[in-house]
C-alpha cells in the first residue's frame, strides 16, 4: 500500500545532483541516495551537463529495482523533478499557462481554452504537484512518453502529469466542484479513463471513445469498401475496432453478375489487415481490429488459419485479431459428438440476425433443406479452434447466445448483438446504420484498501464520479462516422471496469483461489453495479433517460441479477433501485465492462484488471522501453523473514519469478504468491462467473496455460461456456506456440472432464 506524498524542504549540499537525489529520496524507504549518486558519478563524463547527470541518475535508479523495488519510486520522483525543470524553462508554471501554450500551438480545443480564460484563477489552485510522488517510474515514464502534450517542433512536453490530469478533468466537466472531484480521482490514481479519453480530452480532436463495433458488411462490393473506410476513420482517432464478417459470401459461391466464383472472405480480410497496419493513430499506438465470424460460415477453417506462421502468406493476416462468435447449438453438438454443418451466408442470410431458439430452428431447417456446403464432426472444428488458440493465442471464444440473452439492449425482436469488440468486453447491438460505441474507464481497486479493510464508502464515491464522467464523454465526443454518433446518442452505453484486483488480494492476504477472495471480488462487483445503476437513474432524473430506454429489459424491470437468477445481497436496496428506474429510467443502457487496462494500470502502478500476476519478477516491454517489475508485497514478506537477499533474488530469477521452490518460505506465503501459471484456470473462470451477474456487458478474461494441450483447452473453454460466461479473451502460454504432445484423442477431456488440469 502506498504512503501519502509529503512535501520536504530541499537538502543543501555542495553537489547539486547529490542534493536533488537526497531530496527526492526523503520519505522513500530502503534506498541509499549517496550510493546512487556514487554510481552516477562513476560513469558520468566530465563534460556532462546537469540535464545529462539527472538523466543518468534516473536510469541508474531504475536499474536498481531488482535490489530494492523502492528505487523505482526514487526514479519516478527524479523524473517528475526533471519535467518540472523543463516546464520552468518554457515559462510554464500554472495549469492555465500549460493550456494557453497548447492553444497557441494548435493542440488545445477552443472549448477548454474558453473555460480556462474564464475560470483559470479558480482552476489553477486545484493542481497539486505533491501527487507526483504517488507515481512509480514505469507509470510516470509511460505518461511522459505517450500522453503528455508536446511541442510539435521540439517534441518537448508542455505539461506535467498534474497539468495533464487537470486538463482531462477540466475538459470533461463544467462545474468547478466536479472538476476538483474528478481531478482528485485521477491524481490519487483511484480511477482513470481509457487511453483515447486521456489522449484527446481538451484537444482539438476530442475522439474520447474506446471501442467501436461494426456490423458485418453486406455481401456487396460497395458495403465491404464502405466498412474499410469506417475502420480507417475510427482507428485514426484511437478507437479499437470490432467487426463481423458473417454476411459476406464464402469461397466458391456463385457471383451471378459475372457468373464467376467468389474467393471468400480471406482476400477481403487480407486487405483489411493492410489497412489496419497503415493507420497507426499518429504513432501513439498501432491500429487494432478484431474480426468475428460465426462457426457455421463455410470459410471458418480458413479464417482460423489467418494468424498462422506457416502456409500461403497471401492468405494470412497477422495484424488482425480473430474471434469465434459461437452459438450454443455448436457447443452442444461438440459435447454430444454430433456433426456440424457449414453454410454459404448467401443461402442463409437470416442466421446472423437470430439467436437462441430462433437461430436453432433456422439452422436445422437449413440443414434439412440440404443447403449445407459441407458437414463435419463438430469436435473436429472445435479442435481446430483450440489449435489456433494454442498456436497463436488468438481465435477467441465468445458466446453469441449468452451475450444476446443477457444484454439489456435485446429486449425487442430484431435487436441483436452480432459481435464484441477488440478486447471482448463490450456487448452491444449493431445493425443497419448503427455502429456501437463504448466509453471506458477503470477503478483502481487497491486505492480503496485501508488498514481496516476494503473501503466500500470510498468505492461508492468513486463509482459515482466515474459514471458521471463516462456519461459526459458521450455528449463531448467527436464521432469519425455518423452511424457511431447516432447510435451512441440513442443508447448512451458506458463501460466502467476495474483494475488492481490482484493487489487487493495481496494487500488483504488472500490467495487468488481462496473462498474469501471469491466472496470479496463478487461483493466489490455487486457494489459497483448497484451504485452505477443508482447514479445513472439519478442522471436520468436530472436529464432524462436515454432515448431507447423503453426498448430495454431494464424498462421491463429486468436487471442482470434477474437474468442470471441470482439474489442480490441487499434485496431491499435492489427493490428500491428498481422502483427508481421504473419512475425515472436510466441515462445509460449499459454501464459496466471490464477491459484489459494494460496501459492505465501501468500508470496507476497496479496489476491489470482482474488478472493474477504472471510472475513475481519479470521484465515488461512497452512502447516506452523495458522495465523490471518486482512484486513489492512479496519483498515486504521476504524482508520480514530476513530472506530478501542476493541469493533469494538469484533464485527468483532462475525460477522465472516463482517462489514455490523457496522452501524457507511458509506454505501460506508460497500459496499467496503463486503466479497465473501456478493457478487452476477453473479459479479464474469461477471468479468471472461469480461477478457476471453484476456486469451488464462482459469481461476481458485471459486464461493462462504454460504448455497448453488440446485436451486442457477444450475442457477449459467448455467449462467457461457452461458457467455462463459471455466471452473469453487471449490464451497466454509459455512458450506461446508449443502444444504438448499427447496420445489421447482430442475430445477425451470432454468425455472425462475430471482428468483435465484446467477443471481441478
Amino acid at each position: 500500500m502506498r504512503t501519502e506524498a509529503v512535501v520536504l524542504e530541499p537538502v543543501r549540499v555542495s553537489d547539486p545532483l547529490l542534493g536533488r537525489i537526497r531530496h527526492a529520496a526523503r520519505g522513500v524507504a530502503h534506498v541509499d541516495a549517496d550510493r546512487l549518486h556514487a554510481r552516477v558519478r562513476s560513469t558520468l563524463p566530465p563534460t556532462a551537463s546537469a540535464r545529462d547527470a539527472l538523466d543518468l541518475a534516473i536510469q541508474v535508479a531504475a536499474s536498481m529495482v531488482a535490489e530494492q523495488p523502492e528505487y523505482e519510486d526514487l526514479a519516478a520522483r527524479l523524473l517528475a523533478r526533471q519535467i518540472e525543470d523543463s516546464l520552468a524553462e518554457q515559462g510554464i508554471a500554472t495549469f492555465s499557462d500549460s493550456v494557453r501554450r497548447g492553444a497557441e500551438l494548435g493542440l488545445i480545443g477552443e472549448r477548454l481554452r474558453a473555460r480556462v480564460d474564464a475560470e483559470g484563477d479558480a482552476l489553477d489552485p486545484i493542481l497539486d504537484r505533491a501527487h507526483d510522488d504517488r507515481f512509480r517510474y514505469f507509470g510516470i515514464q509511460t505518461l511522459h512518453d505517450r500522453y503528455l502534450l508536446r511541442h510539435p517542433a521540439t517534441r518537448v512536453a508542455i505539461e506535467g502529469p498534474q497539468h495533464f490530469f487537470l486538463r482531462v478533468a477540466a475538459a470533461l466537466t463544467t462545474d468547478l466542484e466536479q472538476t476538483r472531484e474528478l481531478y482528485e480521482a485521477f491524481a490519487t490514481l483511484s480511477y482513470l479513463p481509457s487511453s483515447p479519453t486521456l489522449f484527446n480530452a481538451g484537444t482539438r480532436h476530442e475522439q474520447l471513445s474506446s471501442c467501436f463495433l461494426l456490423d458485418s458488411p453486406d455481401d456487396s462490393l460497395e458495403s465491404i469498401y464502405e466498412r474499410y473506410r469506417d475502420v480507417a476513420m475510427l482507428s485514426k482517432f484511437s478507437g479499437g475496432i470490432g467487426i463481423a464478417y458473417h454476411r459476406v459470401r464464402s469461397r466458391g459461391s456463385l457471383i451471378r453478375s459475372t457468373n464467376g466464383r467468389s474467393n471468400g472472405i480471406v482476400p477481403w480480410l487480407k486487405t483489411l489487415d493492410s489497412s489496419v497496419a497503415a493507420v497507426n493513430q499518429g504513432g501513439k499506438r498501432r491500429g487494432a481490429c478484431c474480426v468475428y465470424l460465426e462457426p457455421w460460415h463455410a470459410d471458418i477453417e480458413e479464417f482460423l488459419e489467418l494468424r498462422g506462421n506457416t502456409g500461403d502468406e497471401a492468405r494470412r493476416a497477422h495484424n488482425l485479431n480473430l474471434a469465434n462468435w459461437i452459438p450454443d447449438l455448436f457447443m452442444r453438438r461438440v459435447e454430444a459428438g454430433a456433426s456440424w454443418s457449414l453454410f454459404d451466408p448467401k443461402t442463409v442470410p437470416e442466421l446472423p440476425d437470430l439467436f437462441g431458439e430462433a437461430f436453432e430452428r433456422a439452422y436445422v431447417e437449413a440443414e434439412d433443406a440440404g443447403l449445407a456446403v459441407r458437414t463435419l464432426p463438430a469436435r473436429a472444428l472445435y479442435r481446430r479452434m483450440m489449435r489456433a488458440l494454442a498456436e497463436t493465442g488468438n481465435g477467441w471464444m465468445t458466446f453469441k447466445d449468452r451475450s444476446n440473452a443477457l444484454c439489456n439492449q435485446t429486449a425487442r425482436p430484431g435487436r441483436v448483438v452480432h459481435l464484441s469488440n477488440l478486447c471482448t468486453e463490450i456487448v452491444e447491438v449493431t445493425g443497419p446504420g448503427e455502429t456501437a460505441v463504448c466509453n471506458l474507464g477503470s477503478i483502481n481497486l487497491v486505492a480503496h484498501v485501508t488498514d481496516a479493510g476494503f473501503d466500500f464508502d470510498k468505492l461508492r464515491r468513486t463509482v459515482r464520479t466515474a459514471v458521471r464522467q463516462l456519461d459526459r464523454v458521450i455528449d463531448l465526443n467527436l464521432y469519425p462516422v455518423a452511424e457511431a454518433g447516432s447510435s451512441n446518442a440513442r443508447w448512451r452505453p458506458v463501460g466502467l471496469g476495474v483494475m488492481g484486483l490482484q493487489d487487493v488480494f495481496f494487500a488483504m492476504r488472500l490467495a487468488f483461489d481462496a473462498p474469501e477472495a471469491l466472496e470479496l471480488s463478487t461483493k466489490i462487483q455487486e457494489e459497483i453495479y448497484l451504485t452505477a445503476l443508482e447514479t445513472s437513474a439519478e442522471l436520468a432524473e436530472a436529464h432524462g433517460p436515454h432515448p431507447a430506454f423503453a426498448e430495454t429489459r431494464a424498462a421491463q424491470g429486468i436487471l442482470q441479477p434477474d437474468l442470471w437468477g441470482v439474489e442480490p445481497a441487499d434485496p431491499a436496496r435492489y427493490a428500491a433501485l428498481k422502483m427508481r428506474i421504473r419512475e425515472h429510467g436510466l441515462r445509460n443502457s449499459l454501464l459496466l465492462a471490464i477491459a484489459p487496462t494494460a496501459t492505465i494500470a501501468s500508470i496507476a502502478g497496479c496489476y491489470e484488471c482482474i488478472e493474477p500476476q504472471v510472475s513475481n519478477l519479470f521484465k515488461r516491454e512497452t512502447l516506452s522501453g523495458e522495465f523490471l517489475r518486482v512484486n513489492r508485497y512479496l519483498v515486504e514478506d521476504l524482508r520480514a523473514l530476513g530472506l530478501w537477499t542476493d541469493e533469494t533474488r538469484a533464485r527468483l530469477r532462475d525460477a522465472d519469478g516463482s517462489v514455490q521452490a523457496i522452501g524457507e518460505l511458509p506454505a501460506g506465503v508460497r500459496r499467496l504468491y503463486r503466479t497465473a501459471w501456478e493457478l487452476s484456470q477453473k479459479t479464474l473462470i469461477d471468479l468471472a462467473a461469480a461477478r457476471g451477474p453484476f456486469i451488464d456487458q462482459s469481461q476481458s478474461l485471459n486464461l493462462f496455460m504454460e504448455s497448453p494441450t488440446l485436451e486442457a483447452l477444450s475442457s477449459m473453454n467448455m467449462y467457461a461456456w457452461k458457467r455462463g460466461l459471455k466471452t473469453t479473451y487471449y490464451l497466454r502460454s509459455r512458450p506461446a506456440t508449443r502444444i504438448a504432445k499427447t496420445t489421447r484423442a482430442a475430445a477425451c477431456s470432454l468425455e472425462n472432464p475430471a482428468s483435465c488440469e484446467a477443471c481441478q
